[in-house]
């Protein structure tokens, strides 16, 4: 739908990410100190063990990704009846899943078994997986098709589910949704995904003209932990890798007119 965004969406993430940033400050570091310039390499290091400490201490990404996960109601009252479900991939190793010849899923699993169980309770309801190659290598296997393959390990009925294999990424997974489905106006649809990733999500639904009832699962903050010092490195550190993944998302969203604006709520 939109290679030129997709392609280079991926590379700046690639290059800002806090990792990346990590690794180039050491670098610079390195660099600095090879050239003997041995009063600003100290201060790069200085700066990095500070930064280090400060991550490890405080839970800087969860701060970032409370406000995102609490946009919308958690556990909404549902209506008696439902229309359709779409889940958003984003759950599935495809790669990993081909290898292993079985379903390999990743953090987001929630996604899935919560699909499942509103399934059952829905069981008039139509079932949509949108989710194919998100890789810049387009050889590898979809989501959509992994999950088709596998689906007898959810216990659904592969009949009532419609998959979405093209989309690349959320704003793809809207477009070619509602090709697929061509919902009626006043339908009603459960969209499913984690929960700091619902903002950006729903937005470009509504972007797209398609107002569905936010079910927003996986959430990654524990709130009654978000004043704790406690000194844990990695997990502070994959908390703020998401948050920033997903919070340079909604700017980039944001600017490119896919989503109607920088926090989006429901249409």
């Amino acid at each position: 739908m939109d290679d030129l965004f997709f392609y280079s969406s991926k590379f700046i993430w690639n290059v800002i990410s806090p990792d990346s940033l990590f690794v180039f400050l050491l670098l610079c570091t390195a660099v600095l100190h090879y050239l003997e310039y041995h009063i600003l390499a100290r201060r790069f290091l200085i700066f990095i063990f500070a930064t280090v400490v400060f991550l490890s201490l405080f839970p800087i990404g969860s701060w970032m990704l409370y406000p995102l996960e609490t946009r919308f109601e958690h556990n909404p009252e549902l209506p008696v009846q439902i229309d359709g479900i779409i889940v958003l991939g984003g759950s599935i190793d495809a790669e990993k899943s081909q290898a292993w010849r079985q379903l390999e899923m990743n953090y987001a699993a929630e996604r899935l078994t919560s699909f499942t169980t509103l399934a059952r309770r829905y069981p008039e309801a139509k079932l949509v997986f949108t989710g194919g190659n998100a890789s810049v290598n387009r050889n590898k296997p979809t989501e959509a098709t992994i999950l088709n393959l596998h689906l007898h390990q959810l216990d659904l009925d592969i009949k009532r589910i419609q998959f979405e294999s093209r989309a690349k990424n959320t704003a793809e997974n809207a477009f070619y949704t509602k090709q697929l489905v061509k919902p009626s106006v006043n339908s009603k649809w459960l969209l499913v995904t984690t929960a700091f990733h619902m903002p950006r999500s729903i937005g470009v639904f509504c972007q797209n003209s398609w107002s569905l009832i936010p079910y927003p699962v996986d959430h990654q903050v524990n709130p009654g932990n978000l004043l704790e010092i406690n000194f844990n490195l990695l997990g502070h550190a994959g908390h703020l890798k998401q948050a920033m993944h997903e919070w340079i998302g909604l700017i980039a969203y944001y600017l490119t007119g896919k989503i109607p604006n920088l926090l989006p709520d429901n249409c």
